[in-house]
C-alpha cells in the first residue's frame, strides 16, 4: 500500500506514546436553566485542552468504545489571518512542532506542519474508535489528497467508505477569476466492520400486509445479525420477548448460541412491543439442521413493521442537501445575535454523520476533538429529542472559547434560544489535570489511588476499572484468567511476601501484583504463578 511521507514524520509517527497521561480535572456539570451539578463520569464531555492530550487522557474509559467520530481540523489554505479553522501556525501548534519535530521543525512547509499535527491524532482517534465505529473528516482540496493516504495508512484502504463531496456554498464560492470550488469533502472511514451502519430510506411500493392498524410490509429482523451478535457482546440485550403464542422467546441465532435484539429493553419501539406483540410481526424461523432448542428445531422471531412506501438503500456519496456554510452562520446569529466563530458546520450536516450509525441498536458516544462552535453537540442533542435516542457527546477544543462559545452553545441549546425549544440534557466541563505520570515515569502521588488503580489497570487490560472488591483492598480485577494486584500506599512502601500471599483470596490461573519491593525468590513466583511488576517504573507507556 502506498504511504506519504514528509520532513518530521519519523518525529510524529510513535508520538502518541510520548504523549504525557492526564486526568481530567472537573469544573462543573451543567444541569439545564442555569443550574450546575456533581459530576456524570460516563455522561456529556466538553474537555477545554489540547486535543493531542486530551484523546490521551480518554482512552483509559473510552479506548474502543466510540461509535462515530467527526472532526472539522484546520484545512491549512494558507491564509493565517483566520482565527481558526486555517491557522496551522497557531502558536500553541508551533511551539509543540518545536518540541517534537525539533530544530528541522523551522524549515517546515505547510503541508508538512499540518501532516505533522495531524499523524498523532488520528492514530489516537483510531484507537478510540470501536471495531464497528465510523469516522468522518471534513477537509477541501488543500489537504483532501495528503489526508487520504494518511487515512489509509492509519484505518486501512479497505476501510475507506467514501470520499463524498458536500455542497458548501450553492453559489460556488467566494473565488470569482477561475473556476469556483463550491464544495468540500468528507472522508468516511469505518474502523473495521460496516455492520452497524444505517441506510437511508426510499420509496418502496405497495404495502402488501394488513393488521389492525393499517397496511403494513415486513421490515429488519430485531435479533442482531452478523459480527457482535452473541449475547457476550451486548449482554443487556438478551431478555425475553412475549410471542403471538403467549411464549417468552429469546433471541438465539439460527446456529443455537445465544445472541441479543438489535434494541435495548429501554428502546421506545422495544417498549411498544413488551406492551402489544403484536406491534412487531412474528414469523416462525427454523434453526439450522440439526440445531434443537428445548426440543424445538423453530421458534418465534420478530421483525420490524414499516407502515410507509419506503425501502433501505445505502447513502449517497454526494452530499447537496444537508446544509450550507450559510446555514452555519444563521444557526449561530440566531443564537447569539452575532457570528462569534468564523467557521462553523451547519448542524443538519453533523446530524447526517452521526445518523450513519444506526443508533437504534444501542446508546452511542459520538466524539468531536475539534469542536469549535460545538456544532456536533447540537446536532447529538437535536438527534435525542428527535427520535428519543440516548446518544453521548464528548468535545475537545483547545481554545479560550470552550467556555464562551462551545459550552455556551451548549447551554443555549439545551435550555432553547430565540423561538427554538430546548432540547434538555446535561454536560460535564473538564480541564486537562496534571499529567499523572511525572517525568513520564514516576507516579504522581498527588492523585487519589483509585485515579493510579484506573491507569494501571487499563494499561494491563485496556478496559474500564471494574468496581472494587471491598475484601480485597488491593485487588484490581480478573482478566483472562490473571488478576491483578496494586499494592501501593501513598506514605510508606509495599513489600510482596509471603504474607501477602496468604492473604490472597481471589483464585485465579495467574496473578501480576504490583509493589515496592520484592523479597520472594524466583522460584517462589514461579510456583506460585505470580509475575512481579515494581511501582512506579514498571508501569507501561500508554
Amino acid at each position: 500500500m502506498p504511504t506519504l511521507e514528509w520532513i518530521g514524520k519519523d518525529k510524529v509517527v510513535n508520538h502518541h506514546l510520548d504523549v504525557p497521561y492526564r486526568v481530567l480535572a472537573h469544573r462543573y456539570t451543567y444541569m439545564g436553566n442555569g443550574v450546575n451539578g456533581p459530576e456524570v463520569p460516563d455522561g456529556n464531555k466538553i474537555i477545554r485542552g489540547d486535543n493531542l492530550e486530551a484523546l490521551k487522557a480518554l482512552l483509559p474509559q473510552y479506548e474502543g468504545r466510540v461509535k462515530c467520530i467527526y472532526i472539522d481540523p484546520p484545512y491549512n489554505t494558507g491564509n493565517e489571518g483566520w482565527v481558526y479553522n486555517d491557522n496551522v501556525n497557531d502558536p500553541k501548534i508551533k511551539k509543540w512542532l518545536g518540541e517534537v519535530v525539533g530544530k528541522e521543525g523551522e524549515d517546515l512547509s505547510r503541508h508538512d506542519k499540518w501532516l505533522c499535527m495531524m499523524y498523532p491524532r488520528l492514530r489516537l482517534l483510531q484507537r478510540l474508535l470501536a471495531d464497528d465505529g465510523i469516522i468522518a473528516v471534513s477537509i477541501d482540496d488543500h489537504e483532501v489528497f495528503f489526508l487520504g493516504i494518511v487515512m489509509n495508512e492509519i484505518f486501512g484502504a479497505t476501510n475507506r467508505l467514501a470520499c463524498a463531496p458536500w455542497l458548501a456554498e450553492p453559489s460556488g464560492g467566494r473565488e470569482k477569476t477561475k473556476i469556483r470550488n463550491g464544495h468540500e469533502y468528507i472522508l468516511i472511514y469505518t474502523n473495521g466492520s460496516i455492520e452497524s451502519l444505517s441506510k437511508d430510506e426510499r420509496s418502496e411500493g405497495k404495502l402488501l400486509l394488513k393488521d389492525s392498524v393499517g397496511k403494513y410490509r415486513k421490515g429488519r429482523e430485531l435479533r442482531k445479525w452478523g459480527g457482535t451478535s452473541l449475547r457476550t457482546d451486548r449482554p443487556n440485550q438478551w431478555f425475553g420477548i412475549t410471542s403471538p403464542s403467549g411464549k417468552i422467546v429469546y433471541p438465539y441465532r439460527n446456529d443455537g448460541n445465544e445472541g441479543h435484539w438489535r434494541w435495548s429493553i429501554k428502546n421506545t419501539e422495544m417498549q411498544k412491543i413488551f406492551a402489544d406483540p403484536s406491534y412487531a410481526h412474528w414469523e416462525l424461523c427454523p434453526y439450522d439442521n440439526g440445531v434443537t432448542i428445548d426440543g424445538k428445531t423453530e421458534r418465534w422471531v420478530p421483525f420490524e413493521k414499516i407502515r410507509d412506501e419506503k425501502r433501505s438503500v445505502g447513502w449517497s456519496s454526494w452530499i447537496d442537501k444537508c446544509g450550507y456554510n450559510s446555514d452555519a452562520t444563521a444557526e449561530l446569529k440566531k443564537m447569539f445575535g452575532n457570528k462569534p466563530f468564523e467557521t462553523p458546520k451547519p448542524s443538519v450536516l453533523i446530524s447526517w454523520i452521526v445518523s450513519l450509525y444506526d443508533s437504534s441498536e444501542q446508546d452511542v458516544i459520538i466524539l468531536d476533538s475539534f469542536a469549535g462552535s460545538g456544532t456536533t453537540a447540537h446536532a447529538v442533542l437535536n438527534l435525542n429529542k428527535r427520535d428519543g435516542g440516548k446518544r453521548k457527546f464528548i468535545l475537545v477544543e483547545m481554545n479560550d472559547y470552550a467556555e464562551t462559545i462551545t459550552a455556551e452553545r451548549v447551554r443555549r441549546v439545551i435550555d432553547g434560544y430565540a423561538d427554538v425549544e430546548g432540547t434538555g440534557g446535561i454536560f460535564s466541563f473538564y480541564d486537562l489535570g496534571a499529567p499523572l505520570l511525572l517525568e513520564n515515569r514516576y507516579i504522581n502521588e498527588a492523585f487519589p489511588a483509585e485515579k493510579i488503580r484506573e491507569y494501571v489497570w487499563f494499561m494491563e487490560t485496556k478496559i474500564p476499572l471494574p468496581p472494587g472488591v471491598a475484601e480485597e483492598a488491593y485487588l484490581l480485577g480478573v482478566h483472562n484468567g490473571t488478576a491483578y494486584y496494586f499494592h501501593y500506599e501513598k506514605n510508606r512502601l509495599t513489600t510482596l511476601d509471603r504474607a501477602f500471599l496468604r492473604r490472597i483470596q481471589t483464585k485465579a490461573g495467574a496473578y501480576c501484583i504490583y509493589a515496592d519491593i520484592n523479597t520472594l525468590s524466583a522460584g517462589e513466583l514461579e510456583r506460585s504463578r505470580v509475575i512481579f511488576k515494581k511501582i512506579p517504573r514498571d508501569i507501561a507507556k500508554l
